[in-house]
């Protein structure tokens, strides 16, 4: 695998929770742009301009809002929010190219997306969804975001591989059955979907969903990843006591549900935004439990975080031409692979798949 992934420009991607978005100037670099975040007074609608003044590069979102204006905190120059500069100190005629980029922007489920490449290719109805998000009703969701200092397709075969459960995050939610138990994998390549299951029978009840559910003893405990390339996963977990299924009708009144979400943000070539969220669909309102399970996940993200840091700078020191050893846990991270190289090229042709050595 190449220390950097290329990026697929013309996409998708998360900046922010809608959440983080509000009257103070936001700075996120997404895909080696900086870009300043911020809503406008009376509609509340997210604006995105590059955060660099045309005049200086003086960044603007070290720089303060008049109304729904940006104002240089340098040199005064004023913008509004299609990036057009408006007023520039000590003359009345605005010169042509006195304009910063601005960004198409689409807020859905509980995320704030923008998108990069050429704004006439930017499709919201193309956005994948995360519902359970936005849907407090049935779902309480905790949340954070981690950058970590490693390419982002080092977290995309992270993420695809949940084997590494078993031993980097022992004793959280990693038992011996996430490595043993073999998985299925499915790839959609036309639409950049690549789905992994484990479903195992009889497993230990690791503490994250112990502490969380109340549950004793053995589980049933069922893994469902959706990727959509390349920027969302979805991980559906399912947790029942050991032996129960759900009824033949659908219904699955006897499990605990947990939706566990990431948003893979390339910041850089060696930087990735790691946007996280757990979803319930019980304990709602119970507080505490809401503070565990933040807390609790937010330390098996650093583990991750921590990994990945050190496997970037470890990658960082191979020679050129070194070659990589794949295996039958690693299907769905190279198909994961194929699809954002495809994407990077920007075409539409699968390319040939990886050899997995079995």
């Amino acid at each position: 695998m190449p220390h950097t992934t290329a990026f697929a420009r013309n996409q998708w991607y998360v900046a922010a929770y809608g959440t983080e978005v509000g009257r103070e100037l936001l700075a996120r670099t997404v895909l080696g742009e900086p870009i300043a975040f911020y809503r406008t007074e009376d509609t509340g609608e997210v604006v995105a301009l590059a955060d660099r003044c045309v005049h200086r590069r003086f960044p603007l979102s070290h720089s303060r809002l008049d109304g729904d204006k940006v104002v240089c905190g340098y040199h005064g120059f004023t913008y509004d929010t299609t990036g057009t500069c408006v007023y520039v100190p000590g003359q009345k005629r605005i010169p042509r190219t006195a304009r910063v980029s601005s960004y198409p922007v689409a807020e859905l489920d509980s995320f704030v997306w923008v998108w990069i490449g050429d704004p006439a290719l930017a499709d919201r109805t193309t956005i994948p969804r995360a519902p359970h998000l936005a849907d407090s009703a049935l779902w309480t969701t905790v949340g954070g975001m981690e950058p970590i200092d490693a390419a982002y397709g080092l977290l995309v075969d992270n993420l695809m591989d949940l084997s590494h459960e078993t031993y980097l995050h022992g004793g959280y939610i990693g038992t011996p059955e996430v490595a043993d138990t073999p998985m299925t994998t499915e790839v959609d390549e036309g639409a950049g979907i690549v789905r992994v299951s484990r479903h195992m029978d009889d497993a230990e009840c690791p503490p994250f969903y112990a502490n969380s559910t109340g549950i004793k003893g053995r589980i049933t405990r069922w893994q469902d990843i959706e990727y959509h390339a390349p920027g969302l996963y979805l991980l559906h977990s399912r947790i029942a006591p050991q032996g129960v299924l759900p009824n033949p009708d659908g219904t699955d009144p006897d499990a605990f549900h947990v939706e566990i979400t990431y948003a893979i943000t390339p910041s850089t070539p060696d930087q990735v935004y790691d946007f996280w969220a757990v979803s319930r669909d019980f304990g709602h309102g119970d507080e505490e439990m809401s503070t565990f399970l933040r807390d609790f996940n937010h330390e098996v993200v650093m583990q991750d975080v921590n990994a990945l840091n050190l496997l970037q700078k470890t990658l960082d020191t191979e020679p050129a031409g070194y070659q990589e050893l794949s295996i039958n846990i690693d299907t769905g991270g190279l198909a994961a692979r194929r699809i954002l190289a495809r994407l990077a090229a920007g075409g539409d042709r699968s390319a040939t798949p990886d050899t997995v050595a079995r």
